[in-house]
């Protein structure tokens, strides 16, 4: 069981290296009061004067004291090549590597030069420790933390928070569950006022790992005595209580010999405490500290076993998430640029690995752009939106020129169309635009099994994302140049003979031949009830959209087939049949198309989603992207009293528009996704990689790109020695067999 204290030196030599405090070792931590003797304490147990004296607060760093029994002809401490096999007792720090101090003035010295260096001279503390081991053949294997004083009123230059910050200290050591409280307390005060006993128990509420020491016994009032203290009769402390005799101020002065203090100490317990004299002293708290410390690191050793083999398998994920050092630039670059590419793709196409869950991204918003925003703008645009009966008038007039017309002239219908048709271009090339954003915007959103890299290299990062983004510049052009043609290829040439727009047209001819003036006011007093119907769809109104319909599918291709036949087999209809007939042929033949995409049986998704959109609350959001207003503001025009044959004739131009619109917008509906996915989306997903390689893959730049950031490369060294300092640990619990620990 002697074997298990030197493991735990060793493995404090091996965290200290590192510096950390992730592994929480077995140790004895000292709390005191200012000027309660804790200093003294450990010299005693050391032997040796070396720790720091003055007025006011002297320890200002905690100070991690190993003490190691090295026995004359012991090889295992002592080394040639250090030149200590010939020295009776030695010191060294860590921060000061292989030097040895066989003078213990020069361990106080530097003990004072390096607490001035981190803490300054302005009597403030530090939270970064000294390391210190101790050789000698006079002491036991003990790891003690000495501690700043508690303090109440800062003092000269102090910090006016000194109390807090050295609380502070002592809560951060006295918390470690695996370390021994050793509260020191003078003998001339009140052992109920004992600080660092309260602070003890606040951290150790069971008093399981809490030692208490007496010092100054020597120091007492005449006529009192510790003898209840020592015994526990005033405050009872589990591990025990143990009274010491401290040196004077004026022993220290006269360079009193420690060995001598404790002869003294010893004669003073045998005269004043007779009973208690083989319970008390500094050579019995010695043996009790190194006992108490060895059966806790005896409970402790399981259950650092296992933390240290959790920490290596957490520090081995995390050295492999930083990288392993650059050997093959070329190979390394590859494989970057190919995961990148990789990423980017499936993002794009819904088949990253990990799929985001509080937004829309890649693919998935594309495709709502294209069918809720782009199409619902489409659907909300009115044929007729825009375009005034007198702006109509004034095209069939201007078309006729200086001959009254006795037919409605077709070139004032193509004129009006191809405004009407132009209207569609700008939402077009607005959800261009939105679709390229999307594009840019899945460059920092394609997967996180590319952000280690793009942390690591953020060379290599810039230079990909400039790569993409011009990339992408370059592509728009081209798809605007595709989508604006889209629409010109619908002005070039305005079919009339289009399968759909003849069958209307023609009907709507013989209409109009067929129809008497009577029946055309009876028509046009219908007018009213059709566009107030809420059974119906079309609302005659050329300044706004639609009026909704109820959910009723109306076969039109029939009720057209129907009013054909009828007028074919009839060669003249009365006015009250001809304005019936027109009538239906107005809410169901004539706006075919219209019906088709009001009509919720019948549409799809898309169309469901937008009604539901529009009828949802306004506190419930029916999609987490906003929909995008594509329209552009159109002015109304001004109306006057038309003339029945002008009002027949700009009834039929608006009849034959809003028939020919409607197949123009489902055709730019349809084509215009299918461009922007072939010029843009589908050119970026095949092209990306190969872009990536042409433009970053040269020899001459492999340096430039591949710098890691100074970030990653200290993260990775310290993992790396974080590592082996947990592995060389594992190593040396491992050398303990059971027999030691029992």
């Amino acid at each position: 069981m002697e074997a298990l204290i030197p493991v735990m030196n060793k493995l404090h030599d091996v965290f200290n290296t590192v510096g950390t405090d992730s592994i929480q070792l077995p140790q004895i931590v000292v709390v005191g009061t200012q000027s309660s003797g804790k200093s003294s304490v450990l010299e005693s147990l050391v032997g040796k004067d070396f720790l720091p004296r003055g007025a006011g607060i002297v320890t200002r760093r905690p100070l991690i004291l190993q003490l190691v029994y090295a026995p004359k002809g012991d090889t295992t401490c002592r080394s040639a090549e250090e030149g200590t096999l010939n020295l009776e007792e030695w010191g060294k720090f860590l921060h000061t590597k292989n030097k040895i101090y066989s003078n213990f003035d020069d361990i106080r010295k530097e003990i004072e030069s390096e607490t001035d260096r981190m803490s300054g001279s302005n009597k403030g503390i530090c939270q970064e420790p000294i390391n210190l081991k101790i050789y000698s053949p006079r002491v036991v294997n003990l790891t003690l933390v000495d501690l700043p004083g508690i303090t109440k009123v800062p003092v000269g230059d102090q910090p006016e928070n000194i109390e807090l910050q050295i609380r502070e200290l002592i809560i951060q050591h006295i918390s470690n569950p695996n370390a021994i409280i050793l509260a020191v307390h003078p003998a001339n005060t009140d052992f109920a006022t004992s600080e660092s006993l309260k602070l003890a128990r606040e951290r150790d509420p069971d008093g399981r790992r809490t030692l208490a020491v007496i010092t100054k016994l020597d120091l007492m009032d005449a006529g009192t005595d510790a003898v209840d203290v020592l015994c526990g009769r005033v405050i009872p402390v589990k591990l025990g209580i143990i009274g010491v005799v401290n040196r004077s101020q004026q022993d220290i002065i006269n360079n009193k010999s420690i060995t001598d203090a404790i002869k003294d100490e010893a004669s003073y317990l045998q005269r004043k405490y007779p009973t208690l004299a083989n319970r008390n002293g500094t050579a019995f708290l010695a043996k009790t500290l190194n006992r108490l410390l060895m059966h806790h690191i005896r409970d402790c050793l399981p259950d650092l076993k296992t933390r240290v083999n959790v920490m290596i398998s957490q520090f081995q994920s995390m050295l492999h998430s930083y990288g392993e050092a650059v050997e093959d630039q070329g190979q390394t670059l590859l494989q970057i640029i190919t995961k990148f590419a990789s990423s980017y793709c499936s993002t794009v196409e819904g088949t990253a690995r990990n799929i985001e869950t509080s937004e829309l991204c890649g693919g998935a918003r594309i495709c709502y752009i294209f069918h809720e925003t782009f199409g619902r703008t489409l659907n909300e645009i009115h044929p007729l939106g825009g375009l005034s009966t007198y702006d109509i008038l004034t095209a069939i007039r201007n078309a006729t020129g200086t001959r009254p017309a006795l037919f409605v002239p077709e070139v004032s219908f193509e004129l009006l169309v191809k405004r009407q048709i132009r209207r569609l271009e700008d939402p077009s090339l607005r959800c261009v635009e939105l679709v390229h954003e999307e594009m840019q915007r899945i460059i920092q959103h394609c997967g996180t099994e590319v952000q280690q890299e793009i942390i690591r290299f953020p060379k290599l990062h810039e230079k990909i994302v400039d790569v993409v983004t011009q990339l992408l510049r370059r592509r728009l052009p081209a798809t605007n140049s595709m989508v604006e043609n889209l629409v010109a290829i619908e002005l070039a040439y305005i079919n009339t003979k289009h399968p759909d727009f003849h069958h209307d047209a023609a009907l709507v001819d013989t209409l109009v031949k067929h129809s008497d003036e009577k029946s055309s006011n009876i028509n046009k007093a219908m007018e009213p009830k059709i566009i107030n119907n809420p059974q119906l769809k079309f609302h005659n109104n050329p300044d706004g959209p639609a009026e909704k319909i109820d959910n009723k599918l109306i076969s039109s291709r029939k009720i057209t087939q129907y009013a054909e036949s009828t007028l074919h087999s009839s060669s003249k209809l009365s006015g009250s049949d001809s304005n019936l007939l027109l009538q239906g042929y107005a809410t169901a033949g004539t706006w075919t198309d219209q019906l088709k995409y009001g009509n919720k049986e019948n549409t799809g998704a898309t169309e469901k989603t937008t009604n539901m959109e529009r009828n949802a609350s306004p506190g419930i959001p029916f999609s987490p992207v906003k929909a995008v207003n594509l329209l552009p503001e159109v002015p109304n025009n001004t109306h006057r009293q038309l003339s029945p044959k002008e009002k027949k004739d700009c009834e039929v131009i608006e009849r034959l528009i809003y028939s020919y619109f409607m197949i123009v917008r489902k055709n730019i509906q349809d084509a215009v996704p299918k461009a922007i996915m072939h010029f843009l989306v589908n050119f970026v997903r095949d092209n990306l990689q190969s872009e990536l390689v042409t433009h970053l893959y040269k020899h001459d730049h492999f340096t430039t790109l591949l710098q890691e950031s100074d970030h990653i490369a200290v993260r990775r060294q310290e993992t790396a020695d974080m590592l082996k300092a947990l592995q060389r640990a594992n190593q040396i619990i491992g050398e303990i067999r059971e027999t030691h620990m029992w």
